[in-house]
């Protein structure tokens, strides 16, 4: 069984309204549901990811700037009438259908805890001690990626200890990637990873960057 790790991102992907909804967030859920993947969530993330989906899913903007467009459009007669009209009613509906969908939006992260194949998991002691830790190690981190990373590293561990090797991260969040913008390994993050035997992926999709056939190498951790 592949285990794979999650965060915030991932939640915000899943849960979002449609228009900032990511088909790969949604993919990966129903691979776990088919108990071809386990998931593994650290539950601040749960939480930690409605402001943001409340604040930039909101249809407002969005909206307004195309309205903005029409205005200028129609004093500039470069819009037909009916085009315009036609794209008012178009932009209703999608404010109507957001705001139904946000309203939702504590039952969708509601039912993200009793999904099949999908484990929300608390710190425990030992992986806020491991954030600690971290907080030493030249890392970059703000301090909720810290308690994340140590999660993640902390669940890891237990799972190494049951004889589980097939680990991996999707995560989009770049503080949590370990590389840089030009692809170069970024330490001692990439260390981290590969001690806890965790192969990341910076899509939902698990396809980049792809993993070797030989991940891991369990002959480097004797």
């Amino acid at each position: 069984m592949r285990h794979v790790f999650v965060e915030t991102n991932w939640v915000f992907a899943y849960a979002a309204p449609a228009h900032h909804k990511r088909l790969d967030a949604v993919e990966l859920l129903e691979r776990a549901r088919a108990n071809e993947i386990r998931i593994h969530l650290p539950a601040p993330c749960l939480s930690e990811a409605r402001s943001p989906i409340m604040r930039k899913c909101q249809p407002r903007n969005e909206a307004d700037a195309i309205r903005q467009f029409l205005l200028r459009a129609r004093s500039e007669k470069t819009v037909l009438p009916d085009q315009e009209l036609a794209a008012r009613e178009v932009l209703d509906r999608f404010e109507q259908q957001v705001r139904g969908e946000l309203r939702q939006l504590d039952s969708v992260l509601k039912s993200i805890r009793t999904e099949p194949g999908l484990e929300l998991f608390p710190l425990k002691e030992h992986m806020l001690e491991r954030a600690l830790d971290l907080a030493q190690m030249d890392l970059s981190l703000k301090p909720f990626d810290q308690a994340i990373l140590g999660a993640v590293l902390g669940r890891a561990e237990d799972l190494r200890q049951q004889g589980e090797t097939e680990l991996c991260f999707c995560v989009t969040d770049a503080d949590l990637q370990p590389w840089d913008k030009r692809g170069n390994a970024k330490q001692p993050l990439t260390n981290l990873y590969d001690e806890a035997l965790i192969w990341v992926f910076g899509d939902f999709s698990m396809n980049a960057p792809e993993r070797p056939d030989s991940w891991p190498d369990l002959n480097d951790q004797v």
